[in-house]
């Protein structure tokens, strides 16, 4: 039978959802500067009717669930535009180290002791028969040295630095997968009911959301509300469990570098965003490229340096010596032949062997600065060396502006997801108030029903007259 029961039942259900919402909404505001919590809301429908002679009599409300605001679009956008913030993150980061290390156009730079080198053979070939201009020669070509041995240290020391962060960052994976299977075992106990794990969602959704920026990853949600998260093909995390990323030793041109693989397996991992690909990017590819090119630099310098050196005349009527060290052409070991280290009057100056003959030096001079002998005879020295400077210059420019392009790229997509899922103090504030009066609202629905029984019981019948 519909009646005054009926009514008090309308008003407890009114007064518990109400109550639940201002809760909820309490939990939002506590939660405002909380990272990664989405604002959280209480769903209320109305409950089903009850059949009276007269009709389907409205029962009231009552509380479907407490749901999650996110945007699933949003935030799949949000971590495939972080794996390339990340990746460009570390491109610029590692490419802007080697442009510290060339140090153009600074005065102890590679270029600037090119130049002197140079300076110094045109000085020379000028005064052929003076001891310092010689002695001054010799002092500016182990300049020259130093700076190729420095400039091939400090990429090999770089290219090493790179191999062990990716060592590191293996290490970080790892502790990411273990505390999301974690967390999708805690989310599994606590929606073994209807309940769902909204704080603990919210901590998994952060920790994907941080990892993004390391790996490309892609995320399936399982039915019972647990996430598996795939690195390229294969599962990182499924459920409580994850596939441990392990490292292996490769061994390739008389070097030995760090391979990622999936732990006791042989199969390699090959990440194609975020800052793990970026260190592979920089360590198999980029590193290397500029260390082939000043080696080039320094195999072109030593080779026809030492050509023309050779058809020149020494002060003691010596021919065919060698300028450079022969047996070492790359930047690591290049070096004054020593027999030019010895006596600096070794250097053959001189085509005729005449007093003030000077035009083998003027002679290398020239192929330094002029003649066509890099590049299957394409460019000079000089401008080979710019051309390996001018491309350093375009790569630090490109990947700063795709950090930049990027980052404000995230940016857009997180203002837009907090827009969704972001708590706002005004909007809460409101909420707040609109439930408090209807709380109010169903206490006193409670209270006429009360009084309605009250008239009834004590207000009827016998005692009533």
């Amino acid at each position: 039978m519909y009646g005054l029961f009926n009514g008090l039942e309308i008003g407890k259900r009114a007064l518990l959802s109400s109550q639940l919402a201002m809760t909820t909404l309490g939990h939002n505001m506590a939660n405002v500067n909380t990272p990664g919590y989405s604002r959280q809301r209480v769903s209320i429908t109305s409950a089903t009717p009850v059949d009276t002679p007269w009709g389907n009599a409205g029962s009231g409300v009552e509380i479907k669930a407490i749901e999650q605001i996110r945007d699933l679009f949003l935030t799949d956008q949000y971590r495939n535009e972080n794996a390339n913030l990340g990746r460009w993150e570390g491109l610029e980061k590692s490419i802007s180290q080697i442009e510290g290390f060339f140090n153009e156009p600074q005065e102890n730079s590679l270029g600037e002791s090119l130049d002197r080198f140079w300076s110094a053979w045109q000085e020379l070939a000028n005064r052929p028969e003076d001891h310092a201009s010689r002695v001054s020669l010799v002092q500016e070509a182990q300049s020259l040295e130093n700076n190729f041995h420095q400039l091939d240290k400090q990429l090999r020391d770089l290219r090493q630095n790179t191999d062990n962060d990716i060592k590191n960052l293996v290490h970080t994976l790892n502790q990411y997968g273990a505390q999301i299977a974690n967390l999708n075992l805690q989310i599994t106990y606590q929606e073994l009911g209807s309940e769902k794990a909204n704080d603990l969602r919210d901590q998994r959704d952060l920790l994907i959301d941080e990892l993004s920026q390391y790996v490309d990853v892609k995320i399936v949600e399982r039915s019972n509300g647990q996430s598996a998260v795939l690195i390229g093909a294969m599962a990182f995390v499924d459920g409580a469990e994850f596939l441990e990323i392990g490292t292996d030793i490769k061994s390739e041109e008389n070097t030995t570098t760090t391979k990622v693989i999936w732990a006791s397996t042989d199969v390699e991992i090959k990440f194609s965003n975020g800052q793990m690909a970026s260190l592979f990017q920089m360590r198999d590819q980029i590193i290397p490229e500029y260390q082939r090119a000043i080696d080039n630099l320094a195999q072109g310098i030593v080779e026809n340096v030492n050509s023309v050196h050779r058809n020149g005349i020494d002060m003691d009527g010596v021919t065919g010596r060698d300028f450079f060290d022969p047996q070492y052409t790359d930047a690591e070991h290049i070096s004054l032949d020593v027999a030019i280290l010895e006596n600096a009057d070794h250097i053959a100056a001189s085509l005729s062997g005449g007093p003030g003959d000077g035009s083998n030096a003027l002679a290398v001079a020239e192929i330094l600065s002029q003649s066509r002998v890099m590049q299957d005879g394409s460019t000079t020295i000089r401008e080979f060396y710019g051309s390996i400077v001018g491309g350093l210059g375009i790569e630090s420019m490109e990947a700063t502006n795709y950090k930049d392009n990027y980052g404000l790229l995230v940016r857009q997509i997180e203002n837009q997801r907090q827009s969704v899922q972001g708590v706002s103090l005004d909007e809460e504030m409101t909420n707040l108030v609109r439930f408090q009066n209807a709380y109010e609202a169903a206490a006193r629905v409670i209270t006429a029903m009360d009084q309605a029984l009250d008239t009834l019981i004590n207000g009827t019948g016998v005692v009533g007259r």
